[in-house]
């Protein structure tokens, strides 16, 4: 075996410490854009063991990994993304022993296969599954809150709060534990499997410019796995920010209206929760940037506020403020607010869902009824309203008899349909017709606020909306590394 010594080629011999020094030279020379990256720059980082090679170089499961990213075209990615050449330039050197000096020592190669193996595959896997765009940070870093000059960070507004599934440490080690075996399994089923995304695939095949970028936008949203609310009703509603449309679903059945929706400044926020309840002709209390910018200011006009039917309440208190000692101060100094009282003419119309959130924001009738004849709508300051008030209501309140329907018909000022409600309104004409003031919906419905550029309207045929809120142009600046 001395003999033979010689013959030993430098450039053949495999060494575990230029392996380990390659792989973390191209770990901390990477800057990791997506989850994915920084799961596998942990793991070499952490001292982790090797995912592909070994002694005999690298086995089948490289080739089935690549026959993957091969694909990603039909994501409408570049396979540059996830360093295909570099894989398989580097698996035909290793393959072929096609190892010289330099570069390329045998040692060098398969560190390199090794690190771009994990990173494509980490990058594939996770972003498949879960996005390769976190929302919660991209979209929520778009509008800052205007600072009050005492602290030099940045603040912004809270503009996607809905829970999605993030993939943790253990998901990762479950990555892991795929590409030490069971590769195709783990790569099966990753991209959403329900009809708008494969729609949107379809689409992808001869878009082109803009209209490109908001499919790859919209085909990321599909990869957002949302945190379901329990759904005991069997039905939900859906609200479109773009389309300025709800769409409720129950069972076979849809119910679609207009809506409006929150200004370019006053965005309504994206979120999931569940409708609770309903209140009849609600009095609104009016949000405290309304006041100082619209109300303040006429503060003294007792006319004004006679014609609106505001009145100024102290917070403290909760006790009515005589009109006539109102002062523009008063309202500046937070410590009162100016309420709207409730019934027609109300802002908030004659009737509003609420339902649990942290901006104050839900569903309500409105007295503007022109708006929904205008294409572009958004006109609030956050909340949706909704073209068709009691039909919302009769479809939330799911089988309520016909009594029970007409006697929220009269409180909300409509005619009543049954003869029961019209004798009712015949015998107390002139009188008080506020039969319902509240309306609890059991079990409560799922209500989602959600921002797609491209939906499938009432008949289910894709649509492309205006990105009024402009979050396609955030959403692509953070996924065109993968484009391009």
């Amino acid at each position: 075996m001395e003999a033979f010594s010689g013959l030993r080629t430098p450039a053949f011999v495999l060494d575990e410490s230029e392996i380990r020094a390659t792989v973390e030279g191209l770990c901390y020379s990477a800057r990791p854009v997506f989850t994915g990256d920084r799961f596998a720059v942990n793991h070499y980082l952490g001292g982790g063991r090797y995912m592909w090679i070994d002694r005999k170089g690298v086995d089948l499961r490289a080739d089935t990994l690549l026959s993957t990213l091969r694909s990603v075209g039909d994501a409408g990615f570049s396979m540059r993304s996830f360093f295909v050449d570099e894989i398989e330039r580097d698996l035909q050197r290793a393959r072929n022993l096609d190892f010289d000096g330099g570069d390329n020592t045998a040692s060098k190669v398969l560190g390199r296969l090794e690190y771009h193996l994990t990173m494509a595959c980490f990058r594939y896997v996770v972003g498949m599954r879960f996005g390769f765009v976190n929302p919660s940070v991209v979209l929520n870093k778009v509008d800052t809150i205007d600072g009050n000059g005492k602290t030099r960070a940045t603040r912004y507004k809270t503009l996607f709060a809905i829970d999605i599934e993030h993939p943790g440490r253990d998901y990762a080690d479950s990555v892991l534990n795929g590409m030490a075996g069971g590769v195709s399994a783990m790569l099966a089923g990753l991209a959403p499997r329900d009809t708008m995304y494969a729609a949107l695939q379809r689409r992808l095949v001869t878009a082109t410019g803009k209209e490109r970028v908001a499919v790859l936008c919209n085909m990321e949203r599909c990869r957002w796995r949302l945190k379901e609310p329990v759904n005991k009703s069997g039905r939900r509603v859906v609200v479109n920010i773009p389309a300025f449309h709800l769409y409720a679903h129950g069972g076979d059945s849809l119910l679609d209206m207009r809506v409006g929706c929150g200004a370019r400044k006053t965005k309504t926020p994206l979120l999931v929760s569940c409708v609770e309840r309903m209140d009849v002709n609600p009095v609104w209390n009016i949000p405290m940037s309304i006041t100082r910018d619209d109300i303040a200011p006429r503060a003294t006009d007792t006319s004004y506020f006679s014609r609106n039917r505001y009145y100024v309440v102290e917070r403290s208190s909760g006790e009515r403020v005589d009109q006539a000692e109102v002062t523009e101060e008063m309202l500046l100094s937070g410590d009162y607010r100016v309420v709207q009282e409730g019934g027609e003419g109300n802002s908030l119309g004659r009737i509003i869902f609420r339902f649990a959130n942290d901006f104050s924001v839900f569903l309500h009738d409105t007295s503007s009824k022109g708006v929904f004849g205008r294409s572009v709508r958004s006109v609030s300051h956050g909340c949706v309203r909704v073209q068709k008030p009691f039909e919302l209501a009769e479809f939330l309140l799911d089988g309520a008899d016909d009594w029970a329907l007409d006697k929220l018909r009269i409180s909300m000022g409509l005619e009543p349909e049954t003869r029961r409600g019209k004798r009712f309104v015949a015998e107390n004409e002139g009188g008080e017709m506020r039969l319902v003031r509240s309306l609890r919906v059991e079990p409560c419905v799922p209500i989602y606020l959600l921002y797609y550029t491209i939906y499938p309207d009432e008949t289910g045929k894709l649509r492309t909306y205006p990105d009024i809120y402009g979050y396609d142009d955030v959403i692509y600046g953070s996924i065109k590394l993968l484009v391009e």
